[in-house]
């Protein structure tokens, strides 16, 4: 029997991703599959599968395949342990998920193979390293025909690299606006005149916005991609354009001196007591599960995905609304090649929703990613004092995920909540209080244990969802 397709993979007529269990499946048409074997007959697809840059892929008989009978090749993929969008990623994260493309597609177009596009959604993170989902991107080489992917590699790599390195524009809220990307047009405006000597800005952003102008008013029926084609656009030529993309790419650095919560790693408003108090419970709670995948909001410098790695989660997805602590973060989880904890940009007050075609095409973060165990240590006060959210509404959002939790509640006199609510209008926020916290909490979860710091200014509370 067929697993149902993908709501997400409607896109490319020559293949259907349908997921079934632990493994991803792919319907190819006779095309898709002629493209498949010739890009798997190259050197360049057998060392991508042997790095892990290439998603783990086997060619399987249609008939032993939980696809629609119909396709002629089918593909089993490994799946990946959660799936994250660009909008969530931070800096270095897409500009090594771009690099992977424009490596990948190098390699491929060496031996006659080329991407037919370029979206950041190809490219997926297993922890700190990023790999290559799509294998319906790559295609046989169609001598004189241009690389159709360069427009979009701008668009969802380039341009919004450009826009936070050059303008410190994050590119995540961008991003989540469109599933197109930055156009050059806007990314032109936005960056104006900054860099304007540049010669990769002048190449990739302004001239390409000048173009994306001038064909707009052209007419209609112009076939820009049949003159290029006639111009001889040749394999050296796309070579060279993805090289100077990829010079472009590695020039880009985003040299953001400070930010909200940069420096909160530093915890000075705790004692190495709470610290130590803290760590011991998140190691109780996660050594109690069977090697649990662990979700971590309010993440900031990863101290207590690390811990709970150490207590034997398999996964630790650290999850910050702070994207300059989530760069740092990756960078030195990239360094340590420790791909067991996935670093996340992500808004609590305002996590990624579903979008795209009929709102499934791009599920939301709460449909994507469902935990075994939830850490939300140090967010409470915030949720609830800076962003006004109501216990029972915070309590709500944690049930969404539907895993055991771990939540600390910082009382009225932790010198953290204290600061907030000292900013805040006399008797409007006289319900941030312990005892109201608890009834909130009873009312969806189980309390199983419950601890207050030795600070005496915060207590942790071990939950079971009812």
């Amino acid at each position: 029997m067929s697993a149902p397709p993908d709501p997400g993979s409607f896109r490319d007529p020559l293949s259907r991703v349908y997921v079934d269990g632990d493994a991803v499946w792919r319907g190819l048409s006779e095309a898709g599959l002629a493209d498949f074997e010739a890009y798997a007959a190259t050197e360049a697809y057998r060392a991508a599968q042997a790095d892990g840059r290439l998603v783990a892929t086997t060619a399987v008989p249609v008939a032993e395949a939980p696809i629609d009978a119909s396709w002629a090749g089918a593909l089993r993929h490994e799946r990946l342990r959660v799936l994250t969008y660009p909008y969530e990623w931070a800096f270095s994260m897409l500009r090594d998920a771009a690099r992977l493309q424009l490596e990948l597609s190098r390699a491929a177009l060496a031996e006659g193979v080329l991407t037919k596009d370029a979206t950041s959604y190809n490219v997926q993170f297993d922890g700190s390293r990023p790999v290559f989902i799509d294998l319906g991107s790559f295609e046989r080489l169609v001598p004189g025909e241009p690389w159709a992917g360069y427009r979009q590699f701008c668009e969802l790599f380039l341009n919004p690299l450009y826009l936070q390195a050059i303008a410190d524009i994050p590119f995540q809220p961008w991003l989540r606006g469109s599933l197109n990307g930055i156009s050059p047009t806007h990314a032109a405006a936005a960056i104006g005149s900054r860099k304007r000597f540049r010669r990769d800005l002048l190449t990739h952003v302004r001239l390409h916005a000048r173009a994306e102008a001038r064909y707009a008013d052209a007419d209609a029926d112009r076939d820009v991609r049949g003159e290029l084609k006639r111009a001889g656009f040749g394999p050296k030529i796309i070579d060279a354009q993805m090289a100077n993309l990829q010079r472009a790419v590695e020039a880009l650095e985003w040299k953001a001196a400070a930010s909200t919560w940069s420096s909160y790693s530093t915890r000075g408003h705790y004692t190495d007591l709470d610290l130590d108090a803290k760590a011991d419970f998140v190691a109780r709670a996660t050594g109690a599960l069977d090697a649990p995948t662990v979700l971590d909001l309010g993440a900031n410098d990863g101290r207590f995905s690390r811990v709970a790695i150490g207590a034997g989660a398999s996964l630790a997805i650290a999850v910050d609304g702070d994207h300059l602590v989530v760069d740092h973060l990756y960078r030195e989880l990239r360094a340590e090649g420790e791909r067991r904890i996935l670093p996340l940009v992500l808004d609590l007050a305002d996590p990624s929703p579903a979008m795209g075609w009929r709102s499934k095409e791009r599920p939301s973060f709460v449909d994507r990613v469902r935990p075994d165990l939830v850490l939300c240590l140090a967010v409470i006060h915030h949720l609830a004092l800076s962003n006004t959210v109501p216990f029972d509404e915070i309590v709500e959002f944690l049930h969404d995920f539907g895993a055991t939790l771990v939540v600390e509640m910082p009382h009225r006199d932790d010198p953290m909540a204290s600061r907030l609510l000292g900013r805040k209008r006399s008797g409007v926020f006289d319900h941030y209080d312990q005892p109201q916290w608890e009834a909130a909490l009873g009312r969806r979860f189980t309390v199983l244990e419950q601890t207050t710091l030795p600070s005496g200014t915060r207590t942790l509370y071990l939950c079971r969802p009812v």
